[in-house]
């Protein structure tokens, strides 16, 4: 054992043990700090050994002054992926295409984790080295997570969830399938998020996602208003969004070129592949 092992392991070993004890898997410094008490672990070599504890594997690095037990640690169960989003912005919510994941709305496993948080929310950015840019995410371990910010009047449709033992915040169902309307590039793509709505058919919850829709955009109303129609929703309940007055042809894929029929009833170009060129 080097000198650096021997004179951080046994005091760091003891505190991730403690940590362990008392349920915090994801943790702040001062929650660390307050259980190194009694360790023999003195104040000055206390950040050392943090920096110790996770260059050694026992500790994941989250973002500055946040780590995360490592799920290699025997005896840990280690935190869900779920569970460390809620610590990395606040606000926060799982969203998108992880949220069509966890209602069971798609068959396809997304390849990071999307997370609804708030524009003047502080999101972690990628660190030295790591790819940059808006789509490339932030990395922690093998998990990406994709921040997608919103005005805070627009942080609404959640629900509080059990993971096992940890409490999250995910978008409901009606804001899920909103989401993918609105940002279908996070969801797959929107013939993904059409085959969503009708997995969700015979449980959704019309007259809350129409309220949803019209707290959102015209855009995303009218969109809305074109799928219900096509699941076969009565056209005297979506009255609401039809005469929901509109300046000019909306694409229904916003991802998609301007191109395909124009649907004068919904203001909607149907810009869907099989559809563009007719």
């Amino acid at each position: 054992m080097s000198r650096e092992n021997t004179e951080y392991g046994g005091a760091g070993i003891e505190l991730v043990r403690r940590l362990s004890a008392e349920g915090e898997r994801v943790f702040r410094t001062a929650r660390a700090r307050d259980l190194a008490v009694g360790t023999g672990l003195s104040e000055s070599y206390f950040r050392q050994v943090l920096h110790h504890l996770a260059r050694s594997g026992w500790l994941v690095r989250l973002r500055k002054g946040l780590y995360a037990i490592s799920p290699t640690v025997p005896g840990v169960t280690p935190a869900h992926e779920f569970e460390i989003a809620m610590h990395l912005v606040d606000p926060a919510a799982i969203s998108h295409w992880s949220a069509l994941s966890y209602h069971g709305l798609t068959d396809q496993v997304p390849g990071r984790v999307f997370v609804l948080t708030t524009a003047e929310g502080s999101v972690p950015r990628a660190r030295a080295g790591e790819a940059r840019g808006a789509e490339s995410g932030y990395a922690v371990g093998r998990t990406v997570y994709r921040f997608v910010q919103v005005k805070r009047e627009r942080f609404f449709g959640t629900e509080k969830v059990w993971l096992g033992d940890a409490r999250v915040t995910v978008t409901d169902v009606e804001r899920t399938l909103l989401d993918g309307v609105t940002m279908p590039q996070h969801c797959g793509d929107f013939a993904e998020v059409l085959a969503a709505f009708e997995q969700a058919a015979d449980g959704l919850n019309v007259d809350r996602i129409m309220d949803y829709a019209l707290r959102l955009d015209q855009a995303t109303a009218k969109r809305l208003g074109w799928v219900l129609e096509r699941l076969g929703i009565e056209p005297g309940r979506l009255t609401r969004l039809l005469e929901l007055p509109v300046s000019g042809y909306r694409t229904l894929d916003p991802t998609g070129p301007r191109r395909g029929p124009c649907n004068g009833r919904w203001m909607i170009q149907e810009n869907l592949p099989g559809r563009i060129g007719q």
